[in-house]
Parts: structure tokens; sequence; C-alpha cells
């Protein structure tokens, strides 16, 4: 197995590619809408036709005929098919024998027109009659209508070119066309307009139908599926693109990575890949169709951009925001890969100063900031384990992972720092704050205590002595509260808080 699929374009939503949305919703009407209820018809057809008596005359004249074909072909699918078949008959499996035959359009042409059974066979009556009551509840044969018959004998319909293209086998037939069918043509509706690049798509589902009706005439079986159809439209985009390298995402077997490639090598490489498939025996899937597709496809382009300018949409551009932070992500990476080979190697002062460089390009990580503070901490006199902790604390107290970090570090720090902590009044207000919304309301009385000794207060102590005191009210700590009231009739004796304060206290 080999899939690439191009990541050079995204879809805009504020001009969705409306074609492609509306082609793939006709191929699930019509799966939904008449296949699968035709499957469900069958199924119980068959049902009913256990209970008649044309299973004891019909199946072993089938199991005879798929035995005859696969003695006449010498191919190994036709004598599996016949052995499953005559297997199923001798278990009495004749639901799962019908559909089969149901299916086989060539085997019930000969049946229903009595030439396996004539007149004069001695089971002729019994059977005439049966099957003259049996024949009208079966339902109406829709997808072998539309698909391309690859029988012998079969009528030359080029209308089923394009009417395969919309009939699918099952659920994740259809899924995995209309996947390929959406990633290969936004871009090519983006490029062709809507018009234009509906008549491509048409276009080349014929063209890889015409393929496969001249390849596999006489085989047998049924063609159906949009990946004729789809396989057009990957030939058009390597085309479109021709040798610009683009990014692919492939996948070869187990295995799979991402490529920048130029986009026109990938044409010989898909039609290679098809052709070996086909020649390895691969009966369950047109792969001829495949080929017919890529090259229709790659002609239909070809000739579009002969006689038109047509521009291959492109990536957009990153914005001065993505491009500084893709250059800092570039310096950083190699920042952290040292440090962390430092700190594996124990040598921790080194490896705090490196984070230290690192810390100054994301000085909002919270990762990259604890192991700075993790790696100082083993010089607790450093300047780098003062500075790491401070830059902690200075984290946005709106996370509860900063404040996590704020409130872990802040004890690591109060107990380790020498000669003692150095925390700025701002600092420490930051603390109080998240120690508060943590429920650390004890911790956070300790540093408000520190905080209030600060002349003049810092900006903004009013709010986050507010903070304390609506938790030390709801924690039923309402003594503590008030011993902040000479603080705030000292500083704020008009505000709405000190007024509020003081009457509780009064009463």
């Amino acid at each position: 197995m080999f899939i690439a699929i191009p990541l050079e374009t995204k879809p805009s939503w504020r001009s969705p590619p409306w074609m492609t949305l509306l082609l793939i919703a006709i191929n699930c009407w019509v799966f939904f809408a008449w296949q699968v209820p035709e499957e469900r018809a069958v199924q119980r057809a068959a049902e009913r036709y256990q209970h008649t008596p044309l299973p004891k005359i019909e199946l072993p004249l089938y199991a005879q005929e798929l035995d005859r074909r696969a003695a006449a072909s010498g191919k190994a699918r036709d004598r599996r098919r016949a052995d499953a078949v005559e297997q199923a008959q001798r278990a009495d499996m004749v639901e799962l024998v019908y559909q089969a035959m149901w299916h086989d359009s060539a085997f019930r042409e000969r049946l229903l027109d009595g030439r396996l059974i004539g007149p004069g066979d001695p089971r002729h009556a019994d059977w005439k009659a049966a099957r003259d009551a049996f024949t009208p509840t079966e339902p109406a044969r829709f997808t072998e209508r539309w698909s391309q018959n690859h029988d012998a004998n079969a009528p030359f319909r080029p209308i089923t070119w394009l009417t395969n293209t919309f009939l699918h086998g099952g659920v994740g037939h259809l899924v995995g066309n209309m996947v390929f069918l959406f990633l290969f043509g936004f871009t090519l509706e983006m490029a062709l307009g809507r018009g234009l690049y509906l008549a491509c798509y048409l276009l080349g589902g014929i063209g890889a139908s015409a393929l496969a009706a001249w390849v596999y005439a006489g085989n047998g079986g049924l063609g159906l599926g949009a990946s004729g159809a789809v396989s057009a439209l990957m030939g058009m985009y390597v085309v479109l693109y021709r040798l610009r390298r683009i990014p692919f995402f492939y996948m070869l077997f187990f295995y799979f990575n991402y490529a920048r490639w130029p986009a026109l090598v990938m044409l010989p490489v898909w039609m290679a890949f098809e052709l070996v498939q086909h020649l390895m025996g691969g009966a369950q899937v047109a792969y001829m169709a495949h080929l017919g597709g890529l090259i229709t496809g790659a002609l239909l382009m070809a000739l579009i951009m002969a006689t038109r300018r047509v521009e291959a949409p492109s990536a957009p551009a990153p914005s001065q925001a993505d491009a500084a932070a893709a250059a800092r992500h570039a310096e950083l990476k190699p920042l952290v890969d040292k440090a962390r080979a430092l700190t594996q190697s124990l040598r921790f002062a080194d490896a705090a100063l490196v984070w230290q460089r690192a810390a100054r390009l994301a000085p909002t990580d919270p990762e990259l900031l604890r192991a700075w503070f993790d790696a100082a901490r083993h010089d607790p006199a450093s300047d780098s384990f003062h500075a790491a902790a401070r830059q902690i604390f200075k984290l946005s107290t709106r996370h509860a992972p900063h404040r996590r970090l704020q409130v872990e570090s802040y004890r690591v720090y109060l107990d380790r720092a020498k000669p003692g902590i150095r925390i700025s009044p701002a600092t420490l207000q930051q603390l109080v704050r998240s120690f508060v919304l943590e429920g650390e309301i004890h911790d956070a009385e300790q540093l408000a205590r520190v905080l209030a000794r600060s002349a003049p207060p810092p900006e903004g102590w009013l709010d986050t002595f507010e903070l304390l005191i609506n938790a030390q009210m709801k924690a039923g700590r309402h003594q503590q509260a008030q011993t902040w009231l000479p603080l705030l009739e000292r500083h704020a004796p008009h505000e709405a808080l000190t007024r509020r304060l003081a009457g509780q206290g009064a009463s």
C-alpha cells in the first residue's frame, strides 16, 4: 500500500469549496438513499427465497455454472468463487448463495429466459410457477443498471462510464474516496473555479472508465466507484504544481513520514504503482481505472495550462507573529537540549545558566521555569536561584497550573534561599493572590503581613487585601480579617472595604 497526501494548502472556509462539497454530498446521497436500501431489499428477498421451491432447482444450476466458468477461465479467483458457492450450498446457506446469484447478471439472464430450465425439463412447470410468483417481488437492480458491466456479452452503454463514478461498493469504499476527493478537490476548485473544476472531474471519471472498459472487457463483474475521477484530480494536481517542491505525508505499507518533493515526480510514481498492482493480479480493485484517471487528469490540466493562465494556490505566508515564534522556537530548542544534557550529567550550575538563557526566550513557560528552578536550587545562594524564583512568582495568577507552581516554588525558596529571600512588594502581592486562590489562607496571611509593612503599598494592594479578607470571612476567620482594619484606615479610610470591615467590627 502506498499513499501520498499533499499538505501545501488548506481549505478556506471564508470561501468554501462548494462544488467539492456538493460532489461529496451527491455521492453520499446516491449510496445511502439508493444503494443501501437496495441491499436491504436483496436481503429481504433472500429470506423469502429460501421458503420457496426455487433453491432446490436453481442453486445446483448456479454452482454448476460457476464451476464451468472456473474451468474455462483457469483463473484462481473464479475457482475460489465457485468453491465458496458450492460449500455454501452444501451448508444450506440459501440466503448467501441467493445474494451471490442475484448479483450475477449473466446467470440471471439465462435463468429467467428459460435457457437453463426449458419446457422439456420435468421440473419446468413447477419451476415456472414458483419463479413467476417470486420474480415480481425481487428488488429493482439500481446498482447494476448504472455500473460498468465488464461481461463479454454486455451491451455498450457509455452513459455508465459517468454514472458508475457515483456508485460505491460499501461504506469504507465511499469514505476513502470522499476523503481523497476533498484533499485534492478543494485546491483544484480554488485554482480553476467551480465550473471548470466540475467539468474536469466528470471528464476525468469518463476517461478512467474508458480505459477500464477496454482493459477489463470480457472479464466479468461490475465497475463502480469515484476513485477513477479522484485519480484524475490527483493527476491534475501534480501537473498544476509541476516541479514546485511541496510537502507530502506518505505511507508505504507500515512506514509513514513527511517529505518535500517536486509535485510532478508523484505522477510516474502513482502510475507505476497502479500498473504493478494490476500486473500482480489485483482483481477486487480497478487499478486500470485509476491509471486512466491519472492520465486523463494530467492531460486535461496540461491542456488547460497551455490555453490559459492558472495560478497554483500556495500556503499563506506566515504572519510576523508566527515567524517570530518559529524563530524563537528554533533558537530555544538547542538551549533546552543542552540544559537537559547538563542536568542528566549532574552539572546543575551549568544547566541552571543555560535554562536561564532559555527562559529569556520563553519567560512564561511554566515547565521551562520549573526546570530552571530545580537546577538552580542546588546552589541556593546563586543569583540564578533567586532569579528563577522571581520569574515563577511573576506568572499570571489566572491559570491554576501557574498558581500551583508558585505555591510549591515559594515553599522551597523560603526554606532554601541564602542568605534569605529576595522578593519585591509587587512580587509578594502576586504570591498573596496565588495562595488565596489556591485556598492556602494561613500562608497568605503570613505573606500579607510582610506586604503590609511596605511603604508605600504597591499598586493594586487594596484589591489583593480585599481578596484575602473575603476568603478569611468565607473561611470563618473573622478575627484574623479584623487585623487588617488599621492598615485600611491608614491608607484607604474612605473605601467601601474599610467601612464594611469597620461596621462588622462594631457589630
